[in-house]
């Protein structure tokens, strides 16, 4: 069999497969040393090692900053909790990532200004954005700029606190539905969400939340897939859920009710070459990394840096520069997260 057969056949057999694949918990394998990570592992074995070619020798799909939309800050990596299946590995010990600075946020909100980069958007993720005390300090010079801004959290007690409550109070009477909170639900039962997150999570989410719809604070949702539901099926559980808390959510709407695919190490999953974009009949402008970076602060680092993913923390190849000059380089698809969340899974952290 030719090479371009093997891998047309190859990119065809797992883009058809996608939506039945059930995935299950990032690897251990995936440390924050980047010693190892799941391209060492057996599902994987020889592929991912090379940025410029694939196993076979093809070569790698790469993927232009053409169309910037989101610039996302990771808060830091602490969380108040510890989920079963976090691909950052948040925890309440976790602070491989440090906390950044409003001060250092500025400084690459006036780099864009610099850049013109002509963003959309600026997210905040973590671990959880409001165990990091400046979380509104952040949040409110992105706004004053004029951007929309997206803030990942789980809606329990960090976001709770009396000080944070003021502060998004403010932020929504000066900005209004600039601001945007997109709550991490895994599923619209207590008993699946609570699998993940712990016991009792679900009913303290669901408070947080009745404190956003009460305040008027524009929500989304983030669910995951890992329940052998078909999409409809989730949404629809989704719709009732909202409709039952009187919460303004749409379920139907994939940028608003977001399903993510679950990234499982021990899944085979195909290299990207160029010859798959023809093949699946898809542009390198739709995955994440040509419209999206990440701002992050390692521990011990003297300043932060910028990543080209917001999925790929710990790998050093994705990691690229101090500045968003340095970060407007292409990225190599070199990595399975690359080939299952984004080309294939078609998924993204935007909105």
């Amino acid at each position: 069999m030719s090479s371009q057969r093997f891998i047309t056949l190859l990119c065809v057999r797992y883009s058809n497969a996608l939506m039945t694949l059930r995935f299950a918990a990032v690897s251990q394998h995936e440390t924050r040393s980047g010693t190892h990570t799941m391209k060492d592992l057996p599902a994987n074995m020889g592929k991912f090692q090379d940025s410029l070619v694939t196993a076979d020798g093809s070569e790698r799909a790469v993927v232009a900053l053409s169309r910037p939309e989101t610039l996302w800050f990771n808060t830091g990596t602490l969380c108040n909790i510890t989920c079963a299946n976090c691909y950052i590995e948040s925890s309440p010990t976790n602070d491989a990532l440090v906390y950044l600075t409003a001060d250092e946020v500025t400084d690459y909100l006036d780099q864009l200004d610099a850049r013109q980069w002509n963003l959309r958007e600026i997210g905040f993720t973590g671990g959880e954005p409001f165990m990091n005390p400046q979380m509104i300090d952040m949040a409110d010079a992105a706004l004053a700029r004029g951007y929309e801004v997206l803030i990942l959290t789980n809606a329990m007690r960090p976001m709770m606190r009396k000080s944070m409550q003021r502060g998004l109070l403010r932020l929504q009477k000066l900005y209004g539905g600039k601001l945007t909170l997109r709550i991490s639900l895994d599923h619209f039962s207590a008993d699946h969400h609570d699998a993940e997150r712990g016991k009792g999570s679900f009913a303290k989410s669901l408070e947080g939340m009745d404190w956003l719809r009460d305040s008027g604070i524009r929500m989304a949702v983030a669910a995951r897939t890992l329940w052998g539901e078909s999409d409809a099926e989730t949404r629809a559980g989704f719709a009732r859920l909202f409709a039952e808390r009187g919460y303004e959510i749409d379920a139907k709407n994939p940028a608003v009710t977001v399903l993510f695919p679950e990234m499982d190490a021990r899944v085979e999953v195909p290299e990207i070459t160029t010859a798959c974009w023809g093949i699946l009949n898809k542009s390198p402008e739709s995955v994440m990394c040509a419209s999206s970076r990440m701002v992050v602060k390692r521990k011990g680092a003297a300043s932060p840096s910028v990543l080209a993913c917001t999925l790929l923390p710990y790998d050093p190849e994705f990691e690229l520069g101090q500045t968003l000059e340095q970060a407007e380089r292409p990225v190599r698809l070199n990595h399975p997260h690359c080939a299952k969340f984004c080309v294939l899974g078609g998924a993204s952290c935007s909105a």
